[in-house]
């Protein structure tokens, strides 16, 4: 059975960068990258959680470096949160401006890459477009692919989860983690959702479905982030790394302890975590952050686990990009994830 492609808004565009060659050995992504077409799905029988089948149909689920699925990169247009948490908009066209700096980047990888086009969000109608990535997400992921999640601002995640979570990995009981790489919490109480409710949007799905949401952040900056938030923080159980105790083996230490107590992991980045220095173009840039090395170091740690279902890249502002800093690192870090 062949799953149905996944419905988007904007079909995949044409990419480009520099050409020195037809060769392998010359190949850079925008070369190597091809619209995504379904093949013939995974077989149920992939997809059972470890107790019931074993560590060898978890790693075919979320297979690492050994046994790479094929990644699928699927665009999230969305100003529309960070509009509604009073951000500065432009984000929803970081999906291209990622694109423009992954295109020129040597291809060096050993797996498929694919692009699926872009889920665009129309004025203020975040939740249907969320729904609507929602959906494209599961369809990749019970195909069995790796989806690769291009924000948009941070309200990308909630799109996010409710593709894992419509998908076969939760529905046949793997344990899947949220990992997120941030300078928030994003765990805002509003009436109205934005990209700082995202994650509280989460726990609460998750109490809705009798599950409790396993959620950690790399890079919380306490001068950001209220008492109220803190509060919350723990009342979810959530565990948190500030940023100035980031340091390379403190990083490592926290990923490896959450990396243990689950089977897959959803990686969410938004790159407001880095010093503004590294990530000018976001909407809330940073006064210290996390070192690019540490951040870095982090997505090495998360690929080489084999534990990594699916992927996002939230929060870049190409209006504010001096110099296109910030869309080369999220570039340089999706490179370094799916490497």
């Amino acid at each position: 059975m062949v799953s149905p492609a996944p419905a988007v808004d904007v079909p995949p565009q044409p990419w480009t960068g520099r050409f020195d060659g037809d060769g392998a050995e010359h190949l850079r992504w925008w070369q190597a990258v091809t619209p995504y077409a379904p093949r013939r799905a995974r077989p149920a029988s992939a997809a059972r959680p470890a107790s019931a089948a074993g560590p060898a149909s978890v790693a075919r689920m979320t297979a690492g470096p050994a046994s790479a699925r094929p990644a699928v990169i699927l665009g999230f247009g969305s100003d529309a949160g960070v509009r509604r948490n009073k951000g500065r908009t432009g984000a929803a066209a970081a999906p291209a401006a990622i694109r423009g700096a992954l295109g020129p980047l040597a291809f060096h990888l050993d797996r498929e890459v694919h692009d699926a086009g872009d889920v665009t969000v129309a004025g203020d109608a975040l939740e249907a477009g969320q729904a609507r990535a929602g959906l494209a997400i599961t369809s990749l992921l019970d195909a069995g692919q790796l989806p690769v999640v291009l924000g948009g601002g941070h309200e990308t995640a909630f799109a996010s989860y409710l593709g894992v979570a419509g998908s076969a990995a939760v529905r046949d009981g793997l344990r899947v983690g949220v990992l997120n790489l941030d300078a928030h919490f994003d765990l805002r109480d509003e009436a109205v959702p934005s990209s700082g409710t995202p994650f509280l949007q989460m726990a609460r799905a998750e109490a809705a479905a009798g599950r409790e949401l396993n959620y950690a952040v790399v890079g919380i900056s306490e001068p950001n982030n209220t008492r109220a938030l803190f509060r919350t923080a723990e009342d979810l159980g959530v565990d948190y790394l500030l940023d100035e105790d980031c340091s390379a083996e403190a990083a490592r230490t926290f990923v490896a302890a959450f990396l243990a107590q689950v089977d897959a992991l959803y990686l969410t980045i938004d790159l407001d975590v880095l010093p503004a220095s590294v990530a000018p173009g976001v909407s809330a840039p940073a006064a210290y952050g996390v070192p690019m090395a540490v951040i870095s170091a982090v997505c090495r740690q998360v690929a080489a686990s084999g534990k990594l279902l699916h992927l996002d890249v939230a929060e870049l502002n190409p209006v504010f990009d001096l110099d296109h800093r910030t869309a080369k690192v999220a570039a340089r870090l999706i490179n370094t994830l799916l490497g």
